[in-house]
């Protein structure tokens, strides 16, 4: 059931997909994947939702996935364990123009999931980083793939590997974000572009996307590869000591 960390509302066309979890930077619970996930599975066959907007509100994207909630998941539902692949394909299976409005940290899958996206939008107060070496883990979401693509391989290799954080000016020039506008403005332009988007013929801009994107197939298989490396990571002692050491950094 909807738990209101998710708020989803519709206007000219446009589906609006907004994290609301201020207390917690938005970090993303299973739940919070599950409801994003219908929203955009739920618009694709609904003709009167032309394009969606993801958006995180003023100040902030997403502090990327709620490590509690995912290390507490309850093994016995693996129902729960797969929200987040159910939403990463939802992603990649998704036929309709994704706008980002990203107003400040945007960190982990909040990153990633913008290479999913077709037209990025950042505050200059926005950052960008996808850490997932710095907990001895491997990228997620097809990000192996999607990143060297987007921004080439010097800078994926930077973000992924390295685990560099970008600010939203070294984003708009690796070419992962389209524009940068002024703190608390983000959502006002994408509703702008969702609009300019929702007055084009929806036939044809459905055609030229899919001519444009990665094929859905192979972003699936890209995220079942790293989605077995991922599981076979949370396995190592690289991964188990960073999860204890951010264990006993909630502690004190």
């Amino acid at each position: 059931m909807p738990n209101g960390n998710i708020v989803v509302t519709e206007e000219r066309g446009t589906r609006v997909i907004t994290l609301r979890r201020p207390g917690k930077k938005n970090a993303i619970t299973q739940n919070m994947y599950r409801e994003m996930s219908h929203a955009i599975d739920t618009a694709q066959n609904n003709p009167d939702i032309r394009c969606m907007i993801i958006t995180g509100g003023s100040g902030v994207f997403t502090a990327g996935d709620d490590i509690d909630d995912f290390l507490h998941a309850d093994a016995a539902r693996p129902e729960m364990l797969s929200n987040g692949v159910k939403f990463l394909y939802s992603l990649a299976l998704n036929a309709k123009p994704i706008i980002a409005a990203v107003d400040g940290a945007s960190i982990g899958i909040g990153t990633v999931m913008l290479f999913h996206c077709d037209y990025v939008l950042a505050s200059t107060a926005a950052t960008f980083s996808a850490p997932y070496i710095q907990l001895g883990l491997v990228p997620v979401g097809a990000a192996s793939l999607l990143m060297p693509n987007t921004m080439g391989y010097q800078r994926a290799f930077a973000m992924l590997v390295m685990g560099r954080s970008f600010t939203a000016a070294e984003a708009h020039a690796a070419g992962f974000v389209n524009s940068v506008v002024s703190p608390g403005h983000t959502e006002v332009e994408a509703r702008k572009v969702a609009r300019e988007i929702c007055r084009l013929p929806a036939e044809a801009v459905a055609t030229s996307r899919k001519l444009l994107r990665t094929p859905p197939e192979e972003l699936t298989r890209r995220i079942d590869q790293e989605g077995h490396l991922f599981g076979d990571r949370l396995k190592s002692e690289e991964a188990i000591a960073a999860f204890n050491a951010f264990a006993n950094r909630k502690k004190r």
